[in-house]
């Protein structure tokens, strides 16, 4: 008899021993995010600056949870990108479920949105504990991706808090393999909004040209 889990019980090891997930350390085989000089318009930088400014406001009235972060960071950030016009697709809350070859084990679970026809999984993670909170949030994400239908693509994802990004790669196959950004953080100096909608806008590119 199969064992069913929800994806937000999963953890990294039994993505490991159940599905062959691998981490992959060598730099490049995520590229795609690594950007030295965003190309935003005069528009976009003065709105992202003010983004981080109305995020530090919000965090002074808690809790921040996960539909306000929805409104106030990830809508403007997936808009700026290009994320609802054709020929994207956005759809929430989407359902998606993955077992292993034998069956044992099914995962099932939701994500908070999904954008580009399956190919780049967003999920966003109430602002409290952040560093904690990306970290726990992984291995669900990763198990969204891997229920991914188009087994022989890539695909790519992001986890936020509001105050913290991260994006991931994963290439699948016999033997799936994963890797990560650094963490974008909006404490560090500067605005790495910048450099956050870059990738975005790099890694819808990207997964267009490899549909």
């Amino acid at each position: 008899m199969s064992q069913t889990i929800r994806a937000s019980d999963i953890s990294l090891h039994d993505l490991k021993t159940q599905f062959g997930l691998q981490l992959n350390r060598d730099k490049p085989f995520f590229q795609e995010w690594q950007t030295e000089d965003p190309d935003l318009t005069d528009f976009e930088k003065p709105f992202l600056d003010r983004m981080k400014d109305d995020y530090f406001n919000l965090l002074e009235y808690p809790p921040l949870l996960e539909d306000t972060i929805k409104m106030a960071i990830l809508g403007p950030l997936l808009h700026l990108a290009g994320f609802y016009s054709y020929p994207f697709q956005t759809k929430s809350e989407y359902s998606v479920k993955i077992s292993t070859v034998d069956g044992e084990m099914v995962v099932e679970g939701k994500i908070d949105v999904l954008v580009l026809k399956d190919r780049f999984w967003i999920m966003v993670i109430e602002s409290k504990q952040a560093a904690y909170s990306i970290e726990a949030g992984l291995a669900q994400i990763l198990a969204y991706m891997l229920a991914n239908e188009n087994q022989d693509k890539l695909c790519y994802g992001m986890i936020t808090t509001g105050g913290s990004f991260v994006f991931i790669k994963l290439v699948k196959g016999k033997m799936p393999q994963y890797a990560l950004s650094k963490v974008f953080e909006l404490r560090n100096p500067g605005n790495d909004l910048y450099t956050v909608l870059e990738i975005l806008k790099q890694l819808g590119q990207v997964a267009l040209t490899k549909s």
